[in-house]
């Protein structure tokens, strides 16, 4: 456990974020008034996300690796941070879906059925917690992988 410290204090941090994200989501507007535009903003925690990766890679370079750290270091330790994060997402999408943000899934239905984007069936289906549970896991632990490996790109340590 001491060796994954720095992956569990960040996937800690990880997930406290996005329950703050959700959160301003949320009191902006964008789980009801403004649903219409919430697949466009929700995208911007890519950058917090994004941000968090690479403090978590670089501490792990300075604090563990002493800073010299190979690319392959650095994409296991963000592939395990990952893994962390992925595990903690189904309590994360429960806490957003119950206590956050209980009427989601009710007002995004409604709004891709108005649209007519999907029929009402597909749309429970699809918005649901069960669903957003299993696609917040497996989501996190893809997108975690591929920005870990990018991260690690300029985080390697250069060969002189």
């Amino acid at each position: 456990m001491k060796n994954f410290k720095t992956e569990i204090k960040w996937a800690i941090i990880f997930s406290i974020v996005t329950l703050l994200w959700m959160f301003l989501e949320k009191n902006v507007g964008l789980h009801g008034k403004h649903i219409s535009q919430h697949a466009i903003y929700t995208n911007l925690i890519a950058i917090p996300y994004i941000i968090i990766f690479y403090l978590a890679i670089r501490e792990k370079k300075q604090e563990y690796y002493q800073g010299i750290m190979s690319w392959q270091q650095g994409l296991i330790s963000g592939g395990i941070m990952s893994v962390l994060i992925a595990l903690l997402a189904p309590l994360v999408q429960y806490v957003v879906s119950t206590i956050i943000t209980p009427d989601y899934f009710n007002n995004v239905i409604a709004y891709v059925v108005d649209q007519e984007r999907m029929t009402e069936k597909a749309a429970r289906n699809y918005f649901n917690l069960k669903s957003y549970m299993i696609q917040s896991a497996f989501g996190a632990l893809a997108m975690g992988i591929v920005t870990a490996a990018i991260v690690s790109l300029f985080l390697k340590t250069k060969k002189k």
